[in-house]
């Protein structure tokens, strides 16, 4: 884990290493003040030496500059080093999170990606930042002042000893302690994180079931958890201030008691004396802050195996060494495909499938939830990969293509689709970086976009909200369907991206693909039967095997799952638009008599 860190150190490791050599300079300067005052009280003030007074002063002086100058140029370097660790952490998380393939995606829940490149890298870059000094400046004026107090007198720093060791106990006693209770603390920061998530991008849906109160009480329940966590962890820590209060003072009062002994005996002078009370404080507070830093190096493990987790994540869907970088035409192959979400787990999507779609053809695929749609396009753009058989795309199998190249060539428009912050310009581009605005809208006349599009004020340079809050369903599905359509591909493959349309811009699309790019295979997903029984072939799949592939007339004739399919939609409503025409034309037929 901490090698995997590590390596993205990258352009400040520079500034980890001054921090350690600034931060030792500066614990010199600082452990030889005392030793300099108490010359200042024996040499000076005691001899009744002025000049002494001077010039001891001002070498006291000059050592606390040095000591500012050290430890400002100690916190420079570990605040550049800190943030840009951090900075590079995220950066690594979230480019390695883009080669990720849907398998790999699946494993993570996305508030715990979220949890891990924010609450997690900041735990990380505190515990780096905190590390790099006082582990640093603890040991170090832990080791000084011992050694100190010792040339000083070597019977007081007994009592010193004894106070250290008792101390030391204690706090890692509170140590242990809290580190279990922090490592349940991240686990409860997925889960609050994944309420305020879920609840805002659902927030239409919330209010419209009136659930506020329910998804108050769900974020409640999960802060809570955090909360009593937290508290039990806090409440651990607030004892290492007491307890090295008490041993403080403890070790005061016997020092002072001896120490006054050892005055009147002539065997310790009071500068001295002044000495070894700075050198304690010192000391043990160094041994608190170091037992401090073992708690947040605790905290930060955990994170930081998390962290690493996403980092050493391999994807599952690579690049060949030597890809394919161009694709023949849009014929389509599946080979005996095998198929499993989960390999090894037994339960197949798909079981010795195959099938042909020639290049240009338009394919309609239908069949119940669960029966595989979705799947099955999945693996012709290679968004998984198959258990066993071949998928094959002009000819070749998909997994000797680069992927950049097979995934250009054969656009996709998901279920889900999504938009982002911009203009309508500027999403259309996600297909075509370069694309002129000529070609946007050639796009968007073919999705039958350009028709809500003209009617707003600024066109194509219309504002769009995030996750394209600002346009309806249809509206949003249509963009997503001309922003895949500037990709140019051989394979258009739209996932029920027609449902939020109405059947007559459903029909208009359809219309538009077959006389504008009559040479791209298009593949379209649909739960009504309109929107596919015009294809060339339709395929009906059922619980991961093909019911039938053939056109709307001949499915009607032979295959009973298409059949009842379209007597349910004819007869009693899956089309909400055929069910209006229907009403309107016995109005009319009302009419009419």
């Amino acid at each position: 884990m901490i090698k995997t860190l590590l390596k993205q150190l990258g352009e400040y490791k520079k500034d980890s290493l001054m921090t350690p050599i600034f931060v030792g300079l500066d614990v010199l300067m600082e452990l030889m003040i005392p030793f300099t005052i108490a010359s200042i009280i024996d040499k000076g003030i005691e001899a009744g030496d002025m000049g002494k007074v001077y010039y001891y002063g001002s070498l006291m002086l000059g050592m606390a500059l040095l000591s500012m100058i050290f430890g400002s140029l100690s916190g420079k370097c570990i605040a550049s080093a800190s943030t840009g660790f951090a900075c590079n952490l995220r950066e690594a998380m979230y480019e390695n999170i883009q080669t990720f393939s849907f398998s790999n995606i699946d494993k993570y829940s996305t508030a715990g990606l979220v949890t891990r490149m924010t609450t997690d890298v900041t735990n990380v870059q505190n515990a780096y930042q905190m590390a790099l000094r006082i582990m640093v400046r603890s040991p170090l004026v832990l080791i000084c002042s011992l050694v100190m107090c010792f040339i000083i007198n070597k019977k007081l720093s007994v009592v010193f000893l004894v106070a250290i060791i008792v101390l030391s106990m204690i706090l890692m006693l509170i140590v242990r302690s809290t580190i279990k209770t922090f490592d349940q603390v991240f686990h409860k920061y997925d889960d609050l994180n994944a309420s305020v998530q879920e609840n805002v991008s659902a927030i239409r849906v919330v209010k419209a079931f009136v659930r506020e109160d329910y998804e108050n009480k769900k974020f409640t329940q999960a802060a809570q958890n955090l909360y009593r966590l937290f508290v039990k962890a806090e409440s651990l820590i607030a004892l290492n201030n007491p307890v090295m209060m008490l041993v403080v003072y403890g070790c005061i009062i016997a020092l002072s008691w001896f120490g006054a002994q050892f005055i009147v005996i002539g065997d310790l002078t009071t500068g001295n004396l002044t000495s070894l009370f700075s050198y304690i404080m010192s000391t043990l507070i160094s041994l608190m802050m170091l037992s401090m830093i073992f708690v947040i190096l605790a905290m930060s493990a955990a994170s930081g195996r998390r962290i690493a987790e996403v980092l050493n994540e391999k994807a599952d869907l690579t690049n060949p060494e030597n890809p394919v970088m161009e694709i023949a035409d849009g014929s389509i192959d599946f080979d005996h495909v095998s198929f499993s979400y989960q390999q090894g787990s037994g339960e197949e999507t798909f079981s010795e499938l195959s099938l042909h779609i020639a290049s240009g053809e338009t394919i309609g695929i239908i069949g119940g939830t669960g029966s595989g749609k979705s799947s099955l396009v999945n693996l012709i753009s290679r968004l998984y990969d198959v258990n066993a058989g071949a998928v094959c795309v002009g000819g070749r199998d998909v997994r000797t293509y680069d992927l950049e190249v097979l995934r250009n060539q054969v656009a996709v428009v998901l279920q889900k689709n999504v938009l982002f912050s911009g203009t309508i310009l500027e999403n259309l581009r996600w297909g075509k970086e370069d694309a002129t605005e000529e070609e946007c809208m050639e796009a968007c006349r073919q999705a039958c976009a350009d028709e809500f599009i003209e009617r707003f004020p600024q066109r194509y340079h219309t504002w769009i909200d995030q996750g394209g809050a600002n346009v309806s369903g249809g509206q949003k599905q249509r963009l997503c369907i001309a922003r895949a359509l500037l990709k140019k591909p051989k394979v258009l493959i739209l996932d029920d991206s027609t449902s939020a349309v109405d059947t007559a811009t459903d029909s208009k699309i359809r219309k538009a693909f077959a006389t504008r790019i009559p040479g791209t295979t298009k593949i379209i997903i649909a739960q009504r039967i309109s929107s596919v029984q015009d294809a060339d072939r339709i395929l009906v799949l059922d619980n991961g095997k093909i019911s039938g592939f053939d056109t709307h007339e001949k499915l009607l004739k032979t295959n009973l799952i298409y059949q009842e399919i379209c007597e349910t939609q004819t007869k009693g409503g899956g089309d909400f638009d055929h069910q209006v025409a229907e009403t309107v034309e016995s109005g009319k037929d009302g009419a009419a008599v």
